[in-house]
C-alpha cells in the first residue's frame, strides 16, 4: 500500500495503529494491504484534522453507483437529486458543523474528499454520467478503507468519531479484479464492533440480483439494507430514509438504540 510521494505509508500507519489498539482485526488489514490502494484511499481523506474545530466529528461517506446500467434504466436523475437531498439535509442541520462529508462514484472518481458538509459538491450532469461497469468489491475496500483512516485521524487525536457510510449499485458485482465479498466482510464486521460506525447499503432492483444476499456476504446487516425498485419514486425515498438516519446519528454521542436502530429502527 504505497504510492510515490510516501502518503500510502502514512496510511499504513494508521491502519497498524488500529489493529494496536484493537479495532481492526488481522484480517482486515491484510485485506487492505493485499491490494495497492494507498493513493485512492488518500485522494479521499480531505481536509486535515487540526482544520476541523468540532468536538466530535461525523463521517458521511457515500458511494454512488456510476454504472451504465443506473443510465439505462433512467435512474441517474434519481440518484443525483438522492444524493443531494442528504447532503442539503444535513448541511442544514444543527449538526452541520461537526459533520465531514465524502462522496467517492462506485468506478473510482472522487467528487469530493472529506469536507464540511456546507461545502459539499452537489451530483450534476456534467459530473454525474453512469457509463461505466460494477466494481463492487474493489471499490468498497477502497471506500471503508478511505473511512478507517479518517476515523483513525481523528480517534489519534482524541476527536471522538462516528461514522455513516451509504454503499449503492443496481446490479452485482462485474469488474473487481483483487476483492472479493469474503474481503470486505471483516472490514464491516470490524466497524460494527467499535459501534461508532454505521454501514448501509442499496440496491436498486434489476429483476434478477439477490442484493440482500449480495451485501450479506459483504457483512452488510440486513437492517441497513435497501432494495428500492428501479422507480424514481422508490429511489428518492430509499434516500430520505438513509437521511434521517445519517441524521439521527449525528444527534447521538453514541451509536443508541435510537440512532443505530436500522432504517426502520
Amino acid at each position: 500500500m504505497t504510492n510515490g510521494n510516501g502518503k500510502g505509508n502514512e496510511i499504513r500507519r494508521l491502519f497498524e495503529a488500529a489493529e494496536e489498539e484493537g479495532t481492526l482485526s488481522p484480517e482486515a488489514l491484510a485485506a487492505l494491504a493485499a491490494i495497492d490502494i494507498g493513493a485512492q484511499i488518500q485522494a479521499g481523506l480531505g481536509v486535515g484534522v487540526d482544520d476541523v474545530q468540532a468536538s466530535e466529528v461525523v463521517l458521511v461517506t457515500i458511494m454512488p453507483d456510476d454504472s451504465g446500467s443506473i443510465r439505462f434504466s433512467g435512474n441517474a436523475d434519481a440518484v443525483r437529486e438522492g444524493h443531494n437531498t442528504v447532503v442539503e439535509a444535513l448541511a442544514s442541520s444543527k449538526q452541520k458543523d461537526s459533520i465531514l462529508a465524502h462522496t467517492r462514484y462506485l468506478n473510482g472518481f472522487v467528487l469530493y474528499p472529506y469536507r464540511p458538509v456546507a461545502l459539499a459538491e452537489r451530483m450534476t450532469p456534467k459530473n454525474y454520467d453512469p457509463a461505466l461497469g460494477t466494481p463492487l468489491y474493489d471499490q468498497t475496500v477502497v471506500l471503508l478503507g478511505t473511512v478507517i483512516a479518517k476515523a483513525q485521524e481523528f480517534a489519534q487525536s482524541g476527536v471522538p468519531v462516528r461514522s455513516v457510510t451509504l454503499i449503492l449499485t443496481d446490479g452485482a458485482d462485474e469488474g473487481s479484479r483483487k476483492a472479493k465479498a469474503s474481503d470486505v466482510r471483516p472490514l464491516v464486521r470490524d466497524m460494527l464492533a467499535s459501534e461508532q460506525h454505521i454501514v448501509a447499503a442499496m440496491g436498486i432492483d434489476d429483476g434478477h440480483t439477490p442484493f440482500r444476499d449480495v451485501f450479506r456476504a459483504m457483512g452488510i446487516e440486513d437492517r441497513w439494507i435497501l432494495t428500492p425498485r428501479s422507480d424514481a419514486g422508490e429511489i428518492r425515498r430509499a434516500f430520505r430514509m438513509f437521511s434521517q438516519s445519517a441524521m439521527r446519528a449525528s444527534q447521538h454521542a453514541g451509536f443508541s438504540r435510537a440512532a443505530a436502530g436500522g432504517f426502520l429502527g
